[in-house]
């Protein structure tokens, strides 16, 4: 059945609940949410009628007359959907057939309105509100905190798990452009499964970030604590959190905690480590410069990082170089 032809919606739907009406305005300046409202809608036109016929028009080149004669009936009965772009730049004669077409709606006719933003044909805005046609608000999305709950959403939609460290991780990665943090989480959800971990988002998108966590963590496992140091202010300095710098010390750690392992064990096969043969041989090269003893004190350095980042220290930054300075000061103790 189609959509009611009138359908009271609070103001400022979310993209992922608007539903399919006679009249729906997409507001705001965030692109990847207006896309995504668009393409939401257009699905759900193309459920109801497979054979929907889909218009585009630009708001600021449109000419009078132009939505009467789309929205005319067609020939062979289809249903149509017309998308019209750049509201936010639209032409007087558009306002002015616009506002006319509110005063009588078709019903087989789909229209998806798209501002992008400012005061420019706000009595159309204003009507299409007041009329109860549903209005998506697409705000920006600036906060590190509001592109994590982007992210959590999109796996929860996809029914994936994802780890807290692993969203932060992520965002931190990607999240200067909220495009490519969308795309990078389609990725970890098509070529990975189970639980995406902190461990998966650096694999995938350490290398994103200048002077990454694994390169400050290379740094400090080989003892260069001018460098580690020097680096990890740089990362800082360039967007990159601690977060993502401490899961790359904790994985460097790990790493060569496993390997160490297998070493004066009989049975114990390298190929039950799940590390790639390059991850095996670097680490035994390493492991060359560490003690037992150090490498627990390196852990437990990464472990006290780990919780202050978290929430139970005061400075995250600082935790994060102190746990640097510990682990270099910890490589070759006996």
């Amino acid at each position: 059945m189609p959509p009611s032809r009138r359908r009271t919606s609070p103001p400022g739907l979310q993209w992922d609940r608007v539903e399919l009406g006679p009249v729906v305005l997409v507001r705001g300046p965030e692109g990847l949410l207006a896309d995504r409202s668009v393409s939401r809608l257009v699905a759900q036109a193309r459920e109801v009628d497979s054979g929907v016929e889909i218009t585009r028009i630009e708001a600021a080149a449109y000419e009078s007359g132009q939505l009467e004669m789309v929205a005319s009936p067609s020939l062979f009965g289809e249903r149509r959907c017309l998308i019209i772009e750049g509201a936010e730049a639209m032409s007087d004669a558009f306002l002015t057939d616009a506002l006319a077409y509110l005063q009588a709606v078709p019903d087989d006719v789909w229209l998806i309105i798209r501002h992008n933003g400012g005061t420019r044909g706000k009595k159309l805005l204003d009507a299409i509100a007041s009329a109860g046609h549903p209005v998506v608000t697409c705000d920006p999305i600036k906060r590190d905190s509001d592109k994590a709950d982007l992210v959590r959403a999109d796996f929860a939609r996809a029914r994936r798990r994802i780890e807290p460290d692993a969203v932060q991780a992520l965002v931190e990665a990607t999240g200067n452009d909220l495009r490519e943090l969308a795309s990078a989480t389609d990725q970890l959800v098509a070529d990975t499964t189970g639980t995406v971990t902190a461990d998966t988002v650096l694999r995938y998108y350490g290398g994103r970030v200048e002077a990454t966590g694994f390169a400050v963590a290379d740094a400090a496992l080989a003892g260069r604590t001018g460098e580690a140091v020097t680096m990890l202010r740089h990362a800082v300095a360039t967007g990159t959190g601690p977060v993502p710098i401490v899961a790359a010390l904790a994985i460097k750690l790990r790493t060569l905690a496993k390997v160490a392992a297998t070493r004066g064990r009989s049975g114990v096969s390298v190929g039950d480590l799940g590390l790639a043969p390059w991850q095996v041989d670097r680490a035994r090269r390493e492991l060359g410069q560490w003690t037992p003893e150090g490498l627990a004190d390196a852990i437990t350095a990464v472990a006290a990082a780990d919780a202050e980042v978290k929430g139970l220290g005061r400075d995250p930054v600082f935790a994060v170089e102190r746990a640097v300075l510990r682990i270099t000061a910890a490589r070759g103790r006996g």
